[in-house]
């Protein structure tokens, strides 16, 4: 499998490491890159033997089976539509993108139309496969998250207390917080949607990783999920599971029995 990837930060050096190095992928390797930096993107092209692109629409007429985006929100909303288009797979690292309904309506389109699929990784939470059993029957009555982080995390700001910061829908947490409140948008697609979906976000200087509890309930019971996250070693706003994730998807993506 010949992958692409859009965004060299700390997931996709981190993917570009143990794909191309580590070899983490068995009959995979990252050809194409894309980052905005170019002279970056050069240097990282030589180091993990592959080829960087001035621009997307070059990187989608390599020889490519499936992209990775694993840049931002706004990079995504910017090019997604662009791959699927160009009829290639897209695995979606900046899930919070979907939080807006008719993006989102647009990609289930494109898909139908031009036959290919989008992969969502479950970043740094689980319990996913509950919410989708529950919602199958339409047996969900309520979905929460409380997202606690250390202040460098979230605002930058330094604190002598935990201080709530958010409290409200999902997709209103996304649009103040869209670099690491993603987690709360693939929550929202496993269960009720991002405007039904409640989150809760907490900036708390006695911490130093990242957490999050889900709470859930339904015609199935109840759920509560404890999660504590390490956090990328040099990036506090990024997990390492989230990371972890888009490869786990990437190496599931074709086997021939799927778990959850």
């Amino acid at each position: 499998m010949k992958l692409g990837l859009i965004g060299c930060g700390n997931i996709g050096q981190f993917l570009l490491q143990a794909i191309n190095k580590d070899g983490m992928l068995p009959g995979g390797k990252i050809v194409s890159i894309y980052t905005r930096c170019e002279e970056s993107a050069v240097q990282l092209a030589k180091d993990f033997e592959t080829e960087s692109y001035t621009d997307v629409e070059a990187l989608l007429h390599s020889d490519v089976d499936l992209v990775i985006e694993a840049a931002t929100v706004e990079a995504a909303e910017m090019y997604a539509i662009k791959v699927l288009e160009s009829g290639k797979d897209l695995l979606l690292s900046s899930i919070g993108v979907m939080a807006d309904s008719s993006f989102e309506d647009r990609v289930r389109e494109v898909c139908i139309r031009k036959g290919v699929n989008v992969y969502l990784p479950s970043g740094a939470i689980g319990g996913l496969d509950i919410l989708k059993s529950a919602k199958a029957v339409n047996g969900l009555n309520a979905v929460s998250i409380t997202t606690r982080k250390p202040p460098g995390a979230l605002s930058g700001e330094a604190l002598e207390k935990e201080m709530v910061l958010f409290e409200g829908s999902a997709a209103e947490a996304i649009k103040l917080y869209p670099r690491n409140i993603n987690v709360a948008i693939v929550l929202s697609l496993a269960g009720l949607g991002s405007n039904k979906t409640k989150v809760k976000i907490i900036a708390d200087p006695s911490v130093i990783k990242n957490s999050h509890t889900i709470e859930a309930s339904g015609a199935f019971g109840k759920l509560k999920l404890e999660i504590e996250n390490d956090p990328m070693p040099n990036n506090p706003k990024t997990s390492y599971l989230a990371a972890l994730s888009v490869l786990a998807k990437l190496q599931n993506k074709d086997n021939y029995v799927q778990v959850g």
